[in-house]
């Protein structure tokens, strides 16, 4: 059974950095944003990357940013519409898996966001099927250049969702290493649990990193686990035990990662409630 490891998550700020260490972390996420790939912000990430390392850290993933000039980083973008944008997916993804190369780590790219501009993306295409498929063609380019390096994750919007068994279908013949958001998963499903365990059963052995995280299974609400309504004593024993995992939960205050900690608290005496049932 999966058995829990403490994954925190913060950016490459030295205070951040060490409110994470001092609890020993397993996994380090590192959220990042456009400043991150200047030539300056390269190097301060570059070497927060090491500098946790030197702590004996090594289980490291590279959260791509999430925002561009006002647009989320939709991979879903034509080409044509966002210049810029799709310009600067390029880049910062050539950037993070020559990174990840160099020190040992693994980036994360989002297939998707969700939103009023997802939609508008969407819709510039002549069917979702076919922006389905340009993003399955990126990201097959995107897996070929990183290898095991790269992992993707799950959105709420359509293109690149799960909780459909039939375009988890899909995305499983790309052979993707993927990264599963339990909270994208819960909201796409209307915060069905039976839909979400079916899921995470459908698609553990291909999930290398999960983002645990609660929801209503209305909005992305980031909760603690057990603020929500995620059954999360039926999640646990369908996790992919050779996964790694962090806690996503919003913050109240980015230098203290104390919601993550509640929420592995909670993890963790839930995984020893049920291996005493084992016994």
């Amino acid at each position: 059974m999966f058995q829990p490891p403490l994954g925190l998550k913060g950016s490459s700020d030295r205070f951040q950095i060490d409110n994470r260490l001092q609890y020993q972390p397993a996994v380090y996420e590192f959220y990042t944003d456009t400043n991150d790939f200047t030539k300056d912000g390269y190097q301060h990430l570059y070497d927060a990357i090491q500098y946790i390392q030197s702590h004996g850290v090594h289980q490291i993933v590279i959260h791509h940013p999430m925002n561009y000039q006002g647009h989320h980083l939709d991979v879903v973008a034509p080409e044509k519409d966002y210049p810029q944008l799709y310009r600067f997916i390029e880049t910062s993804t050539e950037q993070l898996i020559r990174l990840a190369d160099e020190l040992n780590v693994q980036v994360l790219v989002h297939g998707g966001y969700a939103g009023p501009e997802v939609q508008h993306m969407v819709d510039l295409y002549p069917s979702v099927t076919a922006a389905r498929q340009a993003v399955y063609q990126r990201l097959d380019r995107f897996q070929k250049a990183g290898g095991n390096y790269i992992m993707f994750e799950n959105s709420i919007a359509p293109v690149f969702a799960y909780g459909d068994p039939q375009q988890e279908k899909e995305i499983l013949s790309h052979h993707y290493r993927l990264a599963f958001d339990t909270s994208h998963c819960f909201i796409k499903l209307h915060g069905r649990n039976k839909g979400l365990e079916r899921s995470l059963h459908h698609l553990g052995p291909s999930v290398v990193h999960y983002h645990l995280v609660d929801s209503m299974g209305q909005t992305h609400d980031s909760l603690p686990l057990g603020r929500g309504k995620i059954d999360w004593t039926r999640v646990l024993p369908l996790l992919n035990p050779a996964a790694t995992s962090i806690y996503e939960i919003a913050l109240k205050d980015p230098h203290d990662c104390h919601e993550q900690l509640v929420s592995h608290h909670y993890l963790r005496n839930i995984y020893a409630n049920l291996v005493k049932q084992d016994h």
